[in-house]
């Protein structure tokens, strides 16, 4: 890249930081090309996309998208960094990084930054363990849901009680 890009490079990847939900900074050392090429599949899936860049041009558009200064820090840019980004689910890619990661054992993630908030690597592992987010809601909505079913169901047992007893009595009076 000519020195000249660099500037436009930065100011297009900060930009891109700034409206992402989820960034993950992984260490993809030992990765072949074929390996790759399935993760940048994978993530692409999920809406996400993987790029290999330069620690210094990192840590730039990292400074001026002014997101935490502890995420681009010297040692954990240290060695070759490729970033995940993506701007819908933020445990999405990180599943599907973690799920490659089992099965390959690279790559292994460094740090992110997930909905705004620095995140090391055993918080990123423990998001990855996370349901989508779709059944999140689902869950929530269901333990929400259950104490109003309740009441129905009890409001509903009183009322067939009522029927019972009356129509009881009303074959008696017959």
């Amino acid at each position: 890249m000519k020195r000249s890009e660099k500037p436009i490079f930065v100011d297009n990847l900060a930009a891109t930081l700034k409206d992402a939900t989820c960034v993950v900074m992984v260490d993809y050392a030992g990765l072949s090309v074929s390996m790759l090429q399935d993760l940048k599949r994978s993530l692409r899936e999920v809406g996400s996309t993987m790029t290999v860049i330069k620690n210094t041009l990192l840590k730039r558009a990292g400074e001026t998208a002014k997101l935490d200064s502890e995420a681009f820090t010297d040692e954990i840019l240290a060695g070759p960094t490729a970033i995940v980004v993506t701007e819908k689910d933020p445990i999405a890619p990180l599943q599907v990084l973690a799920k490659f990661s089992q099965a390959n054992e690279i790559p292994q993630f460094k740090v992110g930054i997930v909905e705004g908030s620095f995140r090391d690597k055993d918080t990123l592992n423990t998001l990855s363990q996370l349901p989508p987010k779709e059944v999140l809601v689902a869950q929530a909505i269901g333990a929400i849901g259950a104490p109003l079913y309740g009441i129905v169901g009890v409001l509903n047992a009183n009322m067939q009680n009522l029927l019972s007893i009356l129509k009881q009595a009303s074959e008696k009076s017959q």
